[in-house]
């Protein structure tokens, strides 16, 4: 007589497929239901369309356009009638007499600019004109009694006239235009990055790099070259001597905090792992350690500290250093109780003491993964140091933050942000190679 288990039952096992079946078409119908209501509760939630009402397309179209090129302003000052031009309103970059651009022309309180589209603008005293192609001549005035006033239908202007009693814009492809009672001032764009080289102060803008290596010395005081690197490196607009040490900061500080990390790990790492550490009191307050300083986010520790030991970029290390010594600790942790134990007791039976055994029987197995681990960490701290910076006021974070705070230079912000993938990719290329060397042997 056999025994038919009821698992084994035909009918019992029809109706288990039945049901399989019914909770997958069932997931199958709920599983886009729960997407679909999700996506809803964002759309409310978030307010994306308050967010579309508040965009402003023609700042970010300012915005993208200053990040690849440079703008002159033409400059009057309302109260003095004095005008400058300048590239950026930078001091440093600010023209004289003798080099006017060639489609400026300055007179006795008075200028008159020439756009490439035909299109001139007059600045004579409180009165400017722009004469628009295909539009015609706008007339604005500005005096201390009635504010900004306008030769037009105030009422039905076209979308790229902003006007009020303090202040007229006209913005056009070719220029933008700007009347208050303080200042006048017109903003030519152009492509490019102009003064990222010298400024307008130095003797050598204007110069191409053959006049300067091969022409006769434009400054009698130094060689040609030596003079023309000391004003690039010292250039008061671009700050390349300010930026390359920033860099510097902030590659110092991911590898400070990163490997200073790894060494402080490494030895509590030997307190949490169960084969090293034969007291469970031990184990369990290394561990919540590791979960502590990693539980609390790198920001937290750099916002902290600073308050603690002021701004800096050894306080970013030393944010990097408490999150990333949680971390290192869990993972080498981890490591060393999955080491092999007969290469242990091989070390141990020739009579090694205990830190021979360590050295000889356990380090060599886990230096692959503590390697790999540690170059990670510090390509992802080499990103993680830029914005610590900018907190800490050390590195590039710090040069990116004032730069996109002013909301004036916004090629500088190109700049950095360049220069931060730069290194970043520079990092990401050194670690790959060190790890071939140092875990491959290639």
């Amino acid at each position: 007589m056999s025994f038919v288990s009821p698992s084994d039952d035909p009918k019992h096992m029809h109706n288990r497929a039945a049901a399989m079946i019914a909770r997958k078409r069932l997931l199958t119908f709920v599983a886009p239901v729960l997407v679909l209501g999700y996506f809803v509760y964002i759309f409310f939630a978030f307010d994306i369309m308050g967010l579309a009402e508040r965009a402003r397309l023609d700042n970010a179209v300012t915005l993208v356009s200053d990040t690849y090129s440079y703008k002159t302003v033409v400059e009057r000052n309302n109260r003095t009638g004095t005008i400058d031009v300048a590239v950026e309103g930078e001091r440093k970059g600010t023209y004289d007499a003798s080099n006017y651009p060639g489609w400026v022309t300055v007179g006795d309180d008075a200028a008159v600019i020439t756009l490439d589209d035909g299109g001139t603008i007059e600045i004579i005293g409180d009165i400017v004109r722009y004469d628009v192609p295909g539009f015609g001549l706008i007339e604005a005035t500005q005096n201390r009694t009635d504010g900004v006033t306008l030769n037009l239908d105030t009422t039905a202007l076209p979308d790229w006239i902003s006007y009020s009693k303090t202040r007229v814009t006209i913005t056009t492809d070719a220029a933008r235009l700007s009347l208050t009672k303080a200042r006048t001032e017109v903003f030519v764009y152009d492509f490019g990055w102009e003064l990222f080289w010298v400024t307008l102060d130095s003797p050598y803008s204007g110069h191409s790099l053959m006049e300067v290596l091969t022409g006769p010395q434009l400054d009698p005081t130094r060689p040609n070259i030596a003079g023309a690197w000391h004003d690039f490196w010292n250039n008061a607009i671009w700050r390349h001597g300010e930026t390359a040490w920033a860099l510097f900061e902030t590659i110092l500080m991911a590898f400070l905090g990163t490997f200073g990390a790894a060494i402080i790990a490494l030895p509590l790492a030997f307190m949490a792992a169960k084969n090293f550490a034969p007291f469970i009191a031990v184990r369990l307050l290394a561990r919540r350690l590791f979960d502590f300083l990693r539980g609390v986010d790198g920001l937290i520790w750099t916002i902290l500290l600073s308050r603690a030991f002021g701004p800096g970029p050894m306080t970013g290390a030393l944010a990097m250093l408490f999150t990333d010594t949680g971390s290192f600790g869990k993972l080498f942790s981890e490591a060393l109780e999955n080491v092999d134990g007969k290469q242990i007791e091989g070390i141990a039976s020739t009579g090694a003491k205990p830190l021979q055994r360590y050295r000889f029987g356990v380090l060599p197995q886990i230096v692959p993964v503590l390697l790999s681990q540690v170059l990670y960490f510090l390509e992802s701290n080499t990103r993680s140091a830029t914005i610590i910076g900018a907190i800490t006021g050390g590195g590039i974070g710090l040069l990116l933050t004032q730069a996109m705070i002013t909301q004036k230079d916004w090629e500088e912000v190109t700049y950095y942000i360049i220069l931060i993938v730069l290194m970043v990719m520079g990092m990401d290329t050194i670690s790959s190679w060190l790890r071939r060397k140092l875990i491959k042997g290639d």
